[in-house]
């Protein structure tokens, strides 16, 4: 199938590993070019000298998001390089345990790291995706929807993209621009596999989780929230904005008689 990404200009938010990595992988594969704004050097400069190597652009921008100038920087550093941008996507974001006892400055803070930054990134860009009518990706949580305990920020975060999805897919239909966003609820990724060697007994504590998921009972691959992503950024997906699209085996929304099992 052609998705028609072939030269399309991606900006992707912490692309550097785990589900962003995913994305930058797909949307490459797919012959599109790609810019990669993550906080970490040697993530992104690998990622970048890998592909450069294959003669694919996999631009690497560095920048902490929680400065909002950083996210103009990106913005800027991309239309710099490839000269336009066809697709966002607000990826960047860390389940930081910011519980309701921890207090406003620490709220505000996670909300830095984990919303304004998705807000400052379109606002940033919302010229160049009207040049291009262009499409607006922005990863949430299903903690948004399901709660977790102990992480009241983050909640507020992936529910305020949630929220902001659909009231862009409204503000922006008028420019052609499409808005959705991918949940993720139990994905395996470099990050979860390190919380799980925590635990006294890592290998009975990953059964116990995917017992939880519904179908084929295993966590979701970075690669299969990454194949939505793309697909919902292709022109397959022409007339879908405004869906918030869980990509999560079930997990969140299926039966409780099939997450007990």
């Amino acid at each position: 199938m052609d998705l028609q990404l072939q030269d399309k200009v991606v900006l992707v938010t912490g692309g550097s590993k785990g589900i962003g990595a995913g994305i930058v992988r797909s949307f490459l594969a797919e012959g599109a070019r790609v810019a990669n704004v993550n906080r970490s050097t040697a993530e992104g400069e690998t990622l970048e000298a890998e592909y450069s190597a294959r003669g694919q652009d996999c631009f690497f921008i560095q920048g902490d998001l929680t400065d909002v100038d950083a996210c103009r920087h990106a913005v800027a550093a991309t239309l710099e390089k490839f000269g336009r941008i066809d697709v966002l996507v607000n990826n960047a974001g860390v389940n930081d345990g910011v519980g309701l006892d921890a207090g406003p400055d620490a709220f505000v803070e996670s909300l830095r790291r984990n919303l304004v930054h998705v807000y400052a990134m379109a606002h940033y860009a919302l010229d160049a995706l009207q040049q291009s009518r262009g499409t607006i990706i922005n990863i949430g949580s299903k903690v948004a929807v399901t709660g977790q305990g102990g992480t009241s920020a983050y909640a507020a975060a992936k529910g305020g993209i949630n929220g902001l999805t659909r009231e862009w897919a409204v503000d922006l239909a008028k420019n052609g621009i499409r808005v959705n966003a991918v949940i993720p609820a139990e994905t395996w990724t470099p990050l979860y596999e390190n919380w799980l060697n925590t635990m006294d007994d890592p290998a009975s504590m990953r059964q116990s989780i995917e017992k939880m998921i519904p179908f084929e009972r295993r966590f979701t691959t970075c690669e299969e929230i990454a194949d939505a992503v793309v697909f919902l950024a292709s022109a397959k997906s022409s007339h879908t904005t405004g869906q918030i699209i869980y990509v999560d085996g079930g997990y969140t929304h299926l039966d409780r008689r099939m997450t007990c099992q």
